[in-house]
Order: C-alpha cells, then structure tokens, then sequence
C-alpha cells in the first residue's frame, strides 16, 4: 500500500471517529503522554496529593502529518484542604478531531479525594469526580465520508449523508480512583466513564468505561536525598513506572523509566497493544522552585509512522507555596512529568 493510499484510508477511518454515527463506532478518550503532568487526568484521587496548590497545564497534538489531526487542551488546579481532610480540584478539557476540528469536546470536572494514613508509612487517597460534557459536531463543506472514496482517487463523490437531527450533545459522567503511597512508592487505579453517557449523533454508542492502573518508585541513585552539589544539583533519582489502560476492548501497556536529576529530568516510555506495538515517548522536563515545563515527543513505531508525524505534548506547572499549617500532610511523591 503506497503512503497516500494510506493517507486516504487515515482520513476516512478518523472521519468515521468523528462521526460517531453508528453503534459499532466507540469513542476513546485522550491519551496523553505525560501523565504525571497532568494527574487529575489520570486519577481523581491525585486531588490534593501534592499537599501545595497545584496549577497543570497540558497541550496535545496528536499526528500532526494529517489534515485529521486530534488537538487537546487540559487545565486542572488541585489543592489539600485540611478541614475536608482530603483534597478539592478542578479540570477543563477541550479536544479536537477531525477535518478543521469537525468534533469538539468540551468538559469540566470537580473532584474530591479522601486522604487517610492506614500506616506509619502508607496513606491512601480515594477520589470521586462528576463531569459535565459538551460534544459538538460542526457540519459542513468540509466533513468527509467513507462513501466518498475512491480506491484509487480518493474523495471524489458527492456527499449524500444527511445531518443529524441535533448536533449538540450534553452528558454527565463520573470517575472514581484511589492512589496508595510511601516515601518512595505509589500504586492506584482509576474508573472513568461509570455511567457510559451515549455520545452518539444518530444511534445508541455509550462511551465505554475506561480502566487505569498505574504504579512507579523512587531509586536514590546517591545515599543522601536531595543533597544539593555544589553546582545546585539534587541528588539523582530513577523512578521505574507502569501505566496500563484498558477501552472499548483496546489495551495499552505504557512501559517508562525517569532519571530525576534536578532541575532537569529525562525519560522514555514505551507504548504498546495486546498485539502491536505503538510508540516510544521521550520527554525532557525542567524544575525549579515553583515552576515546571516538560515536552514529549511520540515516535509511533506502528505502521502508521509514515503518515501520523507522531504527536507532541506540552506542559506547564506551577505549584504554589504550602502554608505553614499544612506542612505536617504527607505528599505523595511521584514523577513530574
């Protein structure tokens, strides 16, 4: 199959998503590559962990080589609230798909995460999360369909799909999660999508739960913690972690290593399916005091690597200084980015 043939057939198949006409279409959520830069995101029950209130910016954009390119923007603000013993936050999200973003979808979500220590050394978080989503479809000249398509010249029959009756949708939906840790382990698991709103145009296609399991450590590389050299470096630590997502019957294994060295911090992932593999994800951050900036880069190894131009990912961070009363909370400790 030459490039563009499967170009063509990227087209068609990400116009399909986008549609979401039929009931054998099932939606997928937003993968991002950076998933401690964007915790909310990944657990609701991270609300709080940091203990500092906590800023998290994301921006995705994913194969960029097509026309039919996803684009993704997150933006979530958590914080510990002692007098709730546990933590409060807050995200908004906003994806694109489709020719010219032919389908937006818009959320916002509130949490709160209960904060418990069952130990001297171990404390859990369980969260919950309500959503309201919004997914709207922008019909025009410039929507595609597979029955367009010619095998050998690509779109050149006229459109004879008829729009749907709405093409607005409002949901609510809820998540829920919990994060164990120590000093220099974590581990949680996290249900999105409990109640499977329908997100479907013309017919029935419930959004299907999404099922997270994630853990990592903490490897000092030298004896002392955080000893500061002489050129302002900490001590360097390696954090192993795993991420496994399971949707509508697709699986993916995220396979990452992390060598914090402060300020800067480098990792590499490995992404991959029950058969094929994915991608590799390499990322580059920045720490200092408050602030944080991290960007990733996906280079899909699948036989899409021609066409797709990977996908990249952006991050901000800004944690906000802790009060004084607040100090003796445990905060998890966990990769930045």
């Amino acid at each position: 199959m030459t490039e563009m043939k499967l170009k063509k057939k990227l087209k068609c198949a990400l116009f399909g998503l986008v549609l979401l006409a039929s009931g054998s279409v099932g939606a997928q959520d937003v993968g991002f590559s950076q998933f401690y830069a964007n915790p909310l995101y990944l657990n609701p029950a991270f609300a709080g962990t940091a203990v500092a209130p906590r800023i998290s910016l994301t921006y995705r954009g994913q194969w960029p080589g097509l026309v039919s390119a996803f684009t993704t923007v997150s933006a979530s603000y958590d914080q510990y609230v002692p007098d709730l013993h546990g933590g409060l936050g807050v995200i908004v999200m906003t994806d694109r798909v489709g020719d010219h973003g032919a389908l937006s979808t818009n959320s916002l979500g509130a949490m709160y995460a209960f904060n418990f220590r069952v130990s001297r050394t171990v404390n859990i978080s369980a969260g919950l999360q309500v959503s309201v989503m919004n997914t709207n479809l922008r019909w025009d000249e410039n929507l595609r369909f597979p029955e367009q398509i010619h095998p050998e010249y690509g779109f050149i029959f006229q459109n004879t799909v008829q729009p749907p009756d709405k093409t607005s949708k409002w949901s609510v939906d809820f998540s829920a999660g919990a994060v164990a840790y120590g000093s220099k382990w974590y581990a949680g698991v996290a249900a999105a999508h409990l109640t499977q709103p329908n997100v479907a145009f013309y017919s029935e296609s419930p959004l299907p739960m999404k099922f997270t399991v994630h853990a990592g450590g903490l490897i000092n590389v030298s004896e002392e913690e955080r000893r500061q050299s002489s050129l302002g470096f900490g001590s360097p630590i390696i954090s192993p972690n795993i991420v496994y997502q399971m949707q509508g019957g697709m699986h993916y294994f995220n396979y990452g290593v992390y060598l914090d060295w402060m300020p800067f911090l480098v990792g590499v992932w490995f992404r991959n399916g029950i058969e094929n593999a994915d991608a590799f994800i390499f990322q580059v951050g920045v720490q200092q005091d408050y602030f944080k900036v991290g960007y990733s880069y996906d280079v899909t190894v699948s036989k899409l690597a021609n066409s797709t131009a990977g996908a990249h990912e952006v991050s901000l961070g800004v944690m906000l200084p802790v009060p004084e009363q607040k100090k003796k909370v445990r905060a998890i400790r966990c990769p930045s980015f």
